[in-house]
């Protein structure tokens, strides 16, 4: 078990709060250590093979802390002034990376091939308007565990899109997953290796690289039927954690995990109930049995077991978009 953290929670307008004690204490990076103030915290990835960088996708770009989010600096990129919603590493080779845009700018989709110094724009294309959200964002990313090459991405509300060859080209599922705002997706390496893309009222699967897709009709056989963040446990591939809640924000939530690769989920134990619906999970290579979890307005849980027992940390923040943990 890690007892030694620095804890990073990205928020949307407090920037990042950092604990470097393993949540006894925290403190609010300031524009003293490069972010800028107010800063929408969208997205948070760590690059374990390089202790120390923590990238962090903001409503400004994208910035890169060398010293586990202790000072930043904001990365010279085309993503400059786009706001990055999510990240993504390919976990063979770090070095290929990929951000997504969106809301209020345009749904683009970035990629480095050399650890994040610097990044092209792909051809990956969305719609310039959405129905709900105006705008399109890149809600989620995921990089083939045991294909590398198969990148795949959600758009909230644009559907799904997928590149067999690393980013230089992509195709587009919509049709075959009927609902296209998209919140999230992940790919689990199995067996059987499932694509798993999360939307606004459902969970679909797919175990034959999204030639055919099942529906887990969550709003018959889940507690709440609002979907929203996903994690693969690292080292343990048949394991997904996937948080879900009654609405947006909502009233309550929870935080439900699979063993057998999205077949059958069972709901977490929390220790207090959640304010609002549950939005992010989060657990890093570096201790799997470490998971984080953050309901959308606060309150932010951790356990030290893999899910089967949970503890909520005293602190308590403002609107939760992404968290993280790096050794101290």
């Amino acid at each position: 078990m890690s007892t030694n953290m620095t804890i990073l929670v990205g928020t949307v307008g407090q920037g990042v709060m950092r604990s470097e004690d393993s949540g006894d204490s925290w403190r609010r990076v300031g524009i003293d250590q490069g972010l800028h103030s107010d800063a929408l915290v969208r997205a948070l990835l760590a690059i374990p093979e390089q202790p120390g960088v923590v990238f962090a996708g903001t409503d400004k770009g994208l910035y890169r802390s060398e010293d586990s989010g202790a000072t930043w600096g904001l990365v010279e990129s085309p993503m400059g002034g786009y706001c990055v919603w999510a990240l993504a590493a390919d976990p063979l080779d770090p070095r290929n990376m990929y951000a997504g845009t969106g809301t209020p700018n345009p749904a683009v989709l970035f990629r480095s091939n050399d650890g994040g110094v610097t990044w092209q724009k792909t051809s990956m294309t969305a719609a310039e308007t959405c129905p709900n959200v105006g705008t399109p964002r890149v809600t989620g990313i995921a990089v083939d565990p045991t294909e590398p090459r198969n990148v795949w991405v959600g758009l909230e509300v644009d559907g799904v899109r997928v590149s067999r060859d690393g980013g230089d080209s992509w195709q587009s599922i919509n049709g075959a997953i009927p609902n296209p705002d998209v919140h999230n997706v992940a790919v689990a390496a199995g067996p059987p290796k499932t694509v798993v893309v999360v939307v606004n009222n459902d969970v679909y699967t797919s175990s034959d690289d999204g030639a055919t897709w099942h529906s887990l009709a969550i709003r018959e056989n889940w507690p709440y039927g609002y979907p929203r963040g996903i994690m693969v446990q690292p080292g343990k591939t048949n394991t997904i954690f996937l948080t879900i809640g009654d609405t947006t924000p909502g009233r309550i939530g929870a935080v439900m995990r699979s063993a057998d690769t999205g077949e059958s989920w069972q709901k977490m134990n929390l220790p207090v109930d959640p304010n609002t619906a549950m939005w992010v999970v989060n657990i890093q290579p570096g201790d799997p049995q470490v998971v984080f979890a953050g309901s959308r307005y606060g309150y932010l849980y951790r356990s030290d077991d893999g899910g089967d027992s949970w503890t909520k940390l005293w602190r308590e923040f403002s609107e939760i978009s992404s968290v993280l943990w790096v050794p101290a």
